[in-house]
């Protein structure tokens, strides 16, 4: 049983798993997806959790630096909603705010080229985030 985390953007969506203990968060892929016309990789999502055996979802959460919610906030909590409709499994909107940005910091301290930076940034992202809920528990 384990816990998956979700940073969700408009054209892709960042996937980590947690061990099976949830302890530590491992980064696993990135899904393309395309908002503006409503294909958000459910399918995907749906064989991760089987495959993994998910039994909690973990959405990242990008609540402005004033705390209000904004744009995107709204479009994860829509994405949250739809993930506890289709899969019947607790999800929790996790505050993300500076992920994405210490996700590129430590990508560019690592020295990765910026071209590969873009290819799994998110799948980084994903991991912080669910890696924060994951400290947040013990």
């Amino acid at each position: 049983m384990r816990t998956m985390g979700l940073d969700v953007g408009s054209h892709t969506v960042g996937v980590a798993i947690s061990d099976a203990l949830g302890w530590t968060a491992q980064g696993i892929e990135t899904i393309r997806i395309k908002e503006d016309k409503e294909q958000f990789g459910f399918e995907r999502v749906a064989e991760l959790i089987e495959e993994y055996v998910v039994t909690k979802i973990v959405v990242g959460y990008p609540k402005n630096m004033n705390n209000s919610i904004g744009p995107r906030a709204e479009a994860a909590e829509r994405y949250a909603q739809s993930l506890r409709d289709q899969f019947k499994i607790p999800v929790v909107l996790w505050d993300e705010r500076l992920t994405t940005v210490a996700a590129e910091r430590t990508l560019i301290d690592a020295d990765v080229r910026r071209s590969k930076r873009k290819g799994v940034i998110d799948k980084l992202a994903a991991v912080l985030i669910l890696q924060g809920y994951l400290n947040s528990q013990s």
